[in-house]
């Protein structure tokens, strides 16, 4: 009697299949319309506040967030390419890019303090530096209005290049901000060697952390870590009344999230100046 062969798996066939094959077209199209936005410097920044815990009609400082526009204006959802350009020289670029719209932001408004997110990879790049040594020349007060934000993440990649950096840019004035503090636990042994200015702590643990009480512990540490090393504490997707009361009460110095402003591309700083005077 012959042993029955089951036919060979779809998986296993050689083939690819037909939604992989899609979704490999669907990203090799978006990388292709990301490069195409940088070559025609098709970028704009989104601003969201960040705001006093206990003063919260006050805005500490904003965040910008870029975002990259297709041909037709519309923006290119970054979750469908940040991922992949990470590594790459587009990822430098689009650092490049927002780096200089958050100078210009800050050139043209006196009084904006912002942040701009970048990665650990752009401390290298040659077009990254030159368009921040251009910004800071260009005006003396933007150094101390400027916040660069790091991502834990990224951060550990390379961690005697960053602490280099920041010990020559906080002498500048520059402030530096470890982004989604606490998504990756390995920054404990090294937070002591970055002194970062503002800790951001990871909004995993804000939402819903006032009826959750493993959230509740786990923020309270971070709280106390950011305190222990002296560091400013933010903390991110501030979604609701009750989570900014809890976080407020165990000492988080600012607050972001929706509950207090989603990110607009048109100027808030601006927008509610106009509004005072109509």
């Amino acid at each position: 009697m012959t042993a029955f062969s089951p036919p060979p798996h779809p998986a296993s066939d050689g083939l690819e299949s037909p939604f992989a094959a899609a979704e490999d077209l669907r990203s090799r199209e978006t990388l292709r319309m990301v490069r195409a936005a940088l070559d025609d410097r098709r970028a704009m920044l989104a601003f969201q506040p960040v705001v006093q815990a206990r003063m919260t009609n006050r805005t500490a400082f904003y965040e910008g967030f870029i975002r990259v526009l297709d041909e037709q204006g519309r923006i290119l959802p970054a979750r469908d390419f940040m991922h992949a350009v990470e590594t790459t020289e587009t990822g430098r670029r689009i650092d490049c890019l927002a780096l200089e719209l958050g100078l210009a932001a800050l050139s043209d408004e006196p009084g904006l303090r912002l942040s701009v997110n970048m990665s650990a990879r752009s401390i290298g790049y040659p077009s990254w530096l030159a368009t921040l040594e251009r910004g800071l020349r260009g005006d003396p007060t933007i150094a101390e209005r400027l916040i660069l934000e790091i991502t834990e993440s990224s951060a550990m990649l390379m961690p005697d290049l960053v602490t280099v950096f920041m010990a020559e840019m906080q002498g500048r004035g520059i402030c530096f901000a470890l982004d989604d503090f606490g998504a990756g636990f390995t920054a404990f042994r090294h937070l002591k060697e970055f002194y970062f200015d503002i800790i951001k702590i990871d909004g995993a643990f804000i939402r819903g952390v006032s009826d959750q009480p493993d959230n509740q512990v786990l923020a309270q540490a971070l709280v106390s870590i950011a305190r222990h090393f002296d560091m400013f504490t933010v903390a991110e997707a501030v979604e609701n009344a009750e989570d900014a009361r809890y976080l407020v009460d165990i000492g988080v110095d600012c607050l972001q999230g929706y509950y207090y402003g989603v990110p607009t591309t048109d100027a808030p700083w601006k927008t509610s100046r106009l509004a005072k005077m109509a």
